[in-house]
C-alpha cells in the first residue's frame, strides 16, 4: 500500500531553500520516493486552508516513506530545511489499489 508524505512550507530564506530544494530530490530518489506535487500555485475552492508551498511525494510503503525520512542522507537536510522554513509535515497510508 502506498503511503504519501505531505508538507506544507512557508519559505523565510528563499537562497537557503534552494539548497535545500537542489540536493532533496536524488536523496527521495534512492529511497524510491517520487513527488507527485511540488509546488505551483494553489487555488482554494472550500474554506480557508492556510496551505503555502505544497509538496506530496509518494513512496511504495510506509517502511519506505519512514526509511527515507529517518535515514542518515535526509538528516541534514532537515536541519538545513527547518533553518529557513516553517513546515508542517504528516506520513499518509494510501489505499490498495
Amino acid at each position: 500500500m502506498s503511503a504519501f508524505l505531505f508538507a506544507n512550507i512557508t519559505i523565510n530564506d528563499p537562497d537557503k531553500f534552494a539548497l535545500y530544494r537542489d540536493q532533496v530530490g536524488p536523496v527521495i530518489a534512492a529511497y524510491g520516493g517520487r513527488y507527485l506535487v511540488r509546488g505551483g500555485a494553489i487555488h482554494p475552492i472550500e474554506g480557508t486552508p492556510g496551505l503555502n508551498r505544497v509538496v506530496i511525494l509518494q513512496f511504495d510503503s510506509m517502511a519506505a516513506l519512514e526509511k527515507f525520512y529517518h535515514s542518515p542522507e535526509y538528516a541534514p537536510l532537515i536541519t538545513l530545511r527547518q533553518s529557513c522554513t516553517v513546515s508542517n509535515a504528516a506520513m499518509i497510508e494510501g489505499i490498495a489499489a
